[in-house]
């Protein structure tokens, strides 16, 4: 396939898993709205400067965009994504005695979403000292009503930074355990607009794995909220 279309059509497909706009691309990456539906369909030849600019926007690697990770180019973040409330899809859990505070999000998140985790999460974190707390996120099942994984949304990113601009005071290290490469590569990107990159380790692979990983880096043998998903 040629490049320029193969380009294309990955940033539709990724544009789409983070609900973003055209718009929205055109906004963060600087350029044209135009000029990205151009690149899109294929009928617009992108520069690598360009290349560069939206992978960016996109908070990839441009290196990504051309890996075999795939994914539909339905959009997600509709009404549909939200029928189920999100207080029955968000879910945490203390281990004091460890020291370990987990917590699982299914499905998709609104930047109200995100307030609300930050409020009451910052509630249990305040009872700790600086840097005291190890922290794992579970965003292996945030999928849309589709099945099909996706990320932030550029609302809920900048929420996100703010959230843990408050939990990096708390916390130790952060494990994330990611749907994808993309969420993957999207957490590398906010974590380090947010200041807490140094501590947080975002894995993705099988969910032994991954979660194996994130127990040996707490010396923990099991978490009753963290298993495998089937």
């Amino acid at each position: 396939m040629n490049i320029q279309v193969e380009f294309g059509k990955r940033v539709r497909e990724l544009r789409a898993r983070s609900g973003m706009s055209q718009e929205a691309l055109s906004f963060r990456s600087g350029l044209d709205r135009t000029y990205i539906s151009g690149v899109e369909r294929g009928t617009r030849n992108a520069t690598l400067a360009s290349m560069q600019r939206i992978a960016e926007a996109l908070s990839v690697s441009l290196g990504y965009i051309f890996s075999d990770e795939r994914f539909s180019a339905e959009p997600a973040y509709l009404q549909k994504d939200f029928i189920i409330p999100f207080l029955e899809r968000f879910k945490y859990l203390l281990d004091p005695e460890k020291k370990v505070l987990a917590f699982q999000v299914t499905g998709l998140l609104t930047g109200p979403d995100v307030d609300y985790m930050c409020k009451k999460l910052m509630g249990i974190c305040s009872a700790y000292g600086r840097d005291e707390l190890n922290i794992i996120v579970d965003h292996r099942d945030m999928k849309a009503s589709d099945g099909e994984p996706v990320v932030y949304s550029p609302e809920v990113s900048e929420r996100a930074v703010v959230f843990q601009q408050e939990l990096t005071k708390y916390s130790k290290q952060v494990a994330v355990l990611c749907n994808s490469q993309f969420m993957q590569q999207q957490m590398d990107h906010v974590t380090k607009i947010s200041g807490i990159h140094d501590k947080t380790i975002p894995l993705f692979g099988s969910d032994k794995d991954m979660i194996g990983m994130a127990f040996q880096m707490f010396d923990i043998n099991g978490n009753g909220l963290i298993k495998s998903i089937v």
